[in-house]
């Protein structure tokens, strides 16, 4: 399968072959959604954090004898039915969230969503990402050529990131000067996943030569 690749002013400069085992795959949204939600289990950090009856300060001593007063027994006042004592079933930060999720599972949600962005137009392939100096200007005029591209006119005037760059080495230049726009955010292709894919509405590869053998190594060298 074919694609055109364009250079950075939004220009066609040919047509690149498109391996069919990472962008011809159908839609799979149970795979897709399994891996995803994996994903999103495992950055999570738990920070919320209550204390059970053991953990409150103070409590050593029974609060009156066992019998005689006419009032229910106690045991501790940090029972968690006081006030101040502990909490019965609350947060703990030692909680572990995590999901193993398969090396082909993983691999395959990846090329599933790309093949999905690739028929929906939201994939464009730049053949190289090259700017001279750290200049927030330079980064703002890429994205206003590549807006002439069609289906991706709504990449530049937006308030919320829609846009990813995946490039194969992530310098300086590249990073500082796309770090003023809000919209897009930029990171290397061997840190493209499935969740970044969801997130941002329009993809844009960079360099597709090497990025693609990358992708296409994925499940071996993973």
């Amino acid at each position: 399968m074919e694609t055109q690749i364009y250079n950075q002013k939004g220009k066609s400069v040919g047509k690149f072959e498109l391996p069919e085992s990472i962008f011809g795959l159908p839609w799979n949204g149970d795979l897709v959604h399994q891996v995803a939600t994996a994903m999103q289990a495992n950055a999570r950090t738990p920070v919320a954090h209550t204390k059970d009856r053991s953990d409150v300060r103070g409590g050593g001593r029974k609060p009156w004898k066992q019998k005689g007063t006419g009032r229910a027994r106690h045991g501790s006042s940090r029972s968690p039915i006081w006030v101040g004592g502990g909490v019965t079933h609350g947060p703990r930060n030692e909680k572990n969230y995590d999901q193993k999720i398969n090396k082909k599972m993983k691999a395959k949600a990846l090329y599933t969503v790309l093949s999905e962005k690739l028929r929906k137009g939201q994939l464009i392939f730049l053949e190289e990402l090259n700017l001279k100096a750290i200049k927030t200007k330079d980064a703002v005029a890429v994205m206003n050529d590549l807006s002439s591209v069609k289906g991706f006119e709504k990449i530049v005037g937006g308030k919320r990131p829609n846009t990813f760059i995946s490039v194969p080495a992530k310098g300086d230049v590249i990073k500082k000067s796309f770090a003023n726009i809000k919209t897009v955010e930029v990171d290397e292709v061997r840190n493209l996943n499935v969740v970044d894919l969801l997130t941002y509405r329009y993809i844009i590869i960079s360099q597709p030569t090497e990025s693609i053998a990358f992708l296409g190594g994925k499940i071996e060298k993973k």
